[in-house]
């Protein structure tokens, strides 16, 4: 199971330089966790990009995945990683629901260097 973050969405969706290397972490979505921070981010991101269509698109590919919402105890432990790996709260959410969930997270975020169970696309 992977964890694709928002960055790896967006680079899929608009074609960024690393849309190739992130499809292959997307081809089998049933494999895929997403927090429902990362519906957001992208969502946001693609429709200031583009439109409000394609950003609707890309969030039906994404409830194509296992979506995971925000529960108390990844609240909470997002929180204790923020304060102990200095994390901004997307990312500590993001990386909460990988532990959590026992997966893999895969970004080029620099925010994640350093963090077990991270895979860099870059």
């Amino acid at each position: 199971m992977f964890l694709v973050d928002s960055s790896g969405w967006i680079e899929f969706f608009t074609d960024g330089p690393h849309a190739t290397e992130y499809s292959k972490y997307l081809k089998d979505l049933k494999k895929i966790v997403a927090p429902t921070i990362v519906i957001y981010e992208v969502y946001k991101k693609i429709k200031i990009e583009r439109t409000e269509e394609d950003a609707l698109l890309a969030v039906s590919l994404i409830n194509k995945t296992s979506v995971i919402p925000l529960s108390e105890s990844i609240a909470l432990l997002a929180a204790d990683l923020s304060l102990k790996h200095s994390l901004p709260l997307a990312d500590a959410i993001v990386y909460a629901t990988a532990l959590e969930e026992s997966c893999k997270v895969v970004t080029s975020d620099t925010h994640f260097k350093g963090l077990s169970r991270v895979v860099f696309v870059m």
